[in-house]
């Protein structure tokens, strides 16, 4: 036991030590402004990905091409990025002007354009998490193509490739949606390119499947092999660059000023800014739903006898294709001191502004609401992204400067509600932080919640208390590494993204620059998006569908509760 023991604090080390690896060689290339991915310059980056074996990435360090990575990758980067030789990390230089059209990745906001056959530039507007992201990301992608291009390539002089091989290429070339018998015609040849049975390429085939293109499957595996073929027979090879203009703007909170700025400008003109204000990072629906929708939706029967505890009412509205539920929650509440503000900045964080003057608690799910004469104001924002959370929330905390003026927030208490992956539990589960620490670093956070598990238990949803870990990247985590932050005295209890670069932001403003309230209350809960310990549970393995509906609001509620003062 003892031994093993040993081998695992090991093995815990070196993933340490290939996160770190990782972490300065990315911060190294981007400032050189350009690699190859599969030269001697992506080496580092390669070797340290595959010695960290990260989690979410699966059979990566196989023979076997990782498809449920695979997926996961492709649908956090922008569609066509796999037959591109040359993807350039920009700013926001102005391409929204031009005729390119933004491609928008579906799992992750950002704008990147197509500028020709062989190039895609990537819009870098959340800092410096937005990049390891990406990098991380695209060393996978392409670790995978040559463990494609190995398996086909047959003869590196003379470019001899297998019959497989061909016969994907037909289909790609061809061009035209594949009847049933030619799609599997092609998955069966895709298998043995990919070292995959028929059933498991059956399984994620239609997940790739776009409205325009059904068989994209078998595009991105071809353009993935034929690129690293092309590297190595016709050394065309691949490259990343980073714009000048990013790498002058990374780091200076460009982006996150002026989107700080344009909510205090909305505050000053709707009288707002010297009321107590309540910041809550959440989406962009579960504070306006807990408010009203109880309220506006009792005029359909089925909702008749439900009420904000039953979380019926929330699971209908979370459900796709719910456009005629909401859309009388999001006017009710507009009309009742609800301001939407969609980003303007390029931080691709929207926020809402609640007047509560304006609310008509008997209309609403806190009829015992308790606002006194002070009537505060909550500015919700969306979810920030890693190292994103202390640019935003640190200028929002700045007093608000008009000419020499400058006007103190008055913020009465900061609260946090995100997903995170869980090390005790399931996915649904809740989490409660007592402390944030930074992974990779000697920092660490801690603070009072004034959200307790106490407060959430009796629920029916399992809540946990301690530690959380702040992590470089969700895809950059393995099971040893978080079995050693779990199992030690660290005691950590979940991962997360953010939590350490808000309480970084937070301790600042308030004991040290003294801008807002040095008593300003916090509030961190998370639920289980993932346990990253557990085989098939992953962030790859899928999302939470209505699982979880009821943690987010049964957070929401507890948060509101508290900043209403409802006994």
């Amino acid at each position: 036991m003892k031994e093993l023991k040993n081998i695992v604090r090991t093995r815990a080390q070196e993933s340490s030590a290939a996160v770190e690896r990782l972490y300065i060689t990315m911060r190294h290339l981007f400032n050189r402004g350009f690699y190859k991915p599969m030269g001697v310059s992506g080496e580092t980056l390669r070797e340290a990905l595959l010695a960290l074996r990260p989690e979410i990435y699966g059979s990566i360090a196989t023979e076997k091409v990782e498809l449920n990575g695979l997926l996961y990758v492709i649908e956090r980067l922008p569609v066509g990025i796999e037959q591109c030789r040359f993807i350039n990390l920009t700013s926001d230089e102005g391409y929204s002007k031009s005729h390119f059209k933004a491609i928008v990745p579906p799992k992750r906001k950002r704008n990147c354009y197509r500028i020709d056959d062989e190039q895609m530039n990537v819009e870098i507007t959340r800092g410096r998490s937005d990049i390891y992201d990406i990098l991380t990301h695209l060393t996978f992608l392409f670790i995978e193509s040559h463990k494609i291009k190995a398996r086909v390539l047959l003869d590196e002089n003379t470019g001899e490739v297998s019959r497989d091989w061909q016969k994907l290429g037909e289909v790609v070339g061809n061009g035209e949606t594949l009847t049933l018998e030619e799609r599997e015609q092609a998955m069966s040849h895709a298998a043995n390119v990919l070292g995959r049975s028929f059933s498991e390429i059956l399984d994620v085939y239609d997940n790739f499947a776009t409205a325009e293109n059904p068989d994209r499957f078998i595009h991105v595996i071809y353009w993935l092999g034929k690129l690293a073929i092309e590297e190595l027979v016709e050394n065309n090879k691949r490259t990343i660059s980073f714009s000048p203009i990013l790498r002058e703007r990374l780091g200076h909170h460009i982006h996150g000023e002026i989107w700080a700025n344009n909510i205090k400008s909305v505050l000053k003109e709707n009288g707002l800014i010297d009321r107590p204000i309540h910041i809550i990072s959440a989406n962009m629906h579960s504070v306006m739903n807990s408010l009203f929708a109880e309220h506006v939706l009792k005029t359909i029967p089925k909702f008749r006898d439900k009420d904000k505890a039953d979380y019926a009412i929330y699971e209908e509205l979370s459900k796709s294709g719910a456009d005629a539920l909401r859309k009388p929650v999001e006017k009710f509440a507009t009309e009742h001191g609800m301001i939407s503000l969609p980003d303007t900045s390029g931080t691709n964080i929207d926020v809402q502004i609640f007047d509560t003057e304006k609310i008509d608690w008997n209309k609403s799910a806190f009829p015992k609401a308790n606002t006194s004469a002070e009537k505060p104001v909550i500015i919700v924002m969306d979810y920030a992204f890693g190292e994103q959370a202390y640019e935003t929330i640190d200028e929002l905390l700045k007093p608000y400067s008009e000419g020499k003026n400058r006007t103190l927030l008055n913020v009465v208490s900061v609260s946090i509600m995100g997903k995170a992956g869980i090390l005790e539990g399931d996915k649904g589960d809740i989490m409660i932080p007592s402390a944030h620490i930074n992974e990779g670093t000697g920092d660490n956070y801690p603070f009072e919640n004034e959200l307790t598990a106490e407060l959430l238990e009796g629920n029916g949803i399992p809540v946990y208390a301690g530690p959380m870990v702040t992590v470089l990247g969700t895809s950059l985590q393995n099971r040893d590494l978080l079995t050693f932050f779990n199992k030690s005295t660290w005691g950590v209890i979940g991962l997360e993204m953010e939590g350490a670069y808000y309480q970084k932001a937070i301790q600042s403003a308030s004991k040290i620059r003294k801008s807002i309230n040095p008593d300003v209350k916090v509030r961190y809960a998370y639920y289980a998006s993932d346990n990253p310990l557990e085989t098939g549970s992953t962030l790859a393995s899928g999302g939470l569908g209505t699982t979880g509906v009821k943690p987010t609001y049964l957070i929401t509620i507890k948060i509101l509760e508290q900043i209403l003062n409802v006994k």
